[in-house]
């Protein structure tokens, strides 16, 4: 076997895996969507949703087992790292989202709640895309265009997030009040992890092109 036949498979196997991470974080925030609107039954939805972060946890799992394996990787290291880290990060915010809803036993969801989910979302398509991209990094300036939407979704959060404790504070009741605050910060804590992942991918994308 050549030293071209022996690199070639780690390539593919990293980028797979991180594209496989990115579609499972898509994967949650389609589900954390799907249960805002749908707003019944949330203990089952919260096993499934822990299904989806316990499945994130294998494939960085996998990914930092392959980095400890690895002499040659098609970016470095550390790049390949903090982008598998990033990720995880996300589905543990939209994990922690949906329990919170659970263990603190809202009566319903809200608009404000339905909104941060859709632009969790919207995040996590965009990061499918960059990450597919960084597989060919001669062309960076799709994953740029694509990290800048990214920042721009999270600060549209951090608009959404004010609004809706401007909202939440005229709530007469102050266990409410508290209940619904935290959830809010924690959905768009999930959008500010997505701008870390793409601050990663837009690092990646400057060093190599």
């Amino acid at each position: 076997m050549g030293m071209k036949d022996w690199i070639i498979p780690q390539d593919k196997q990293f980028f797979d895996l991180l594209e496989e991470s990115a579609e499972n974080v898509r994967d949650g925030a389609e589900f954390l969507v799907y249960t805002v609107e749908n707003f019944e039954d949330l203990k089952n939805k919260c096993h499934k949703m822990k299904a989806i972060e316990h499945k994130g946890d294998e494939i960085t799992h996998k990914i930092y087992q392959l980095l400890n394996t690895t002499f040659i990787t098609p970016i470095e290291p550390d790049e390949i790292s903090r982008l598998a880290s990033s990720l995880d990060d996300i589905l543990d915010y939209i994990d922690g989202a949906t329990r919170m809803m659970y263990l603190y036993g809202i009566p319903e969801t809200d608009r404000f709640m339905v909104e941060l989910s859709k632009l969790i979302l919207v995040s996590a398509e965009e990061l499918l895309h960059a990450v597919k991209g960084i597989r060919d990094l001669k062309h960076p300036n799709g994953i740029e265009e694509r990290c800048i939407e990214i920042n721009r979704l999270e600060n549209l959060g951090d608009d959404l997030l004010g609004e809706a404790i401007q909202e939440i504070f005229r709530c007469p009741d102050a266990i409410s009040l508290i209940k619904y605050k935290d959830i809010y910060e924690k959905l768009e804590s999930a959008t500010d992890r997505c701008e870390n992942a793409a601050n990663v991918l837009s690092d990646i994308a400057i060093r190599h092109s």
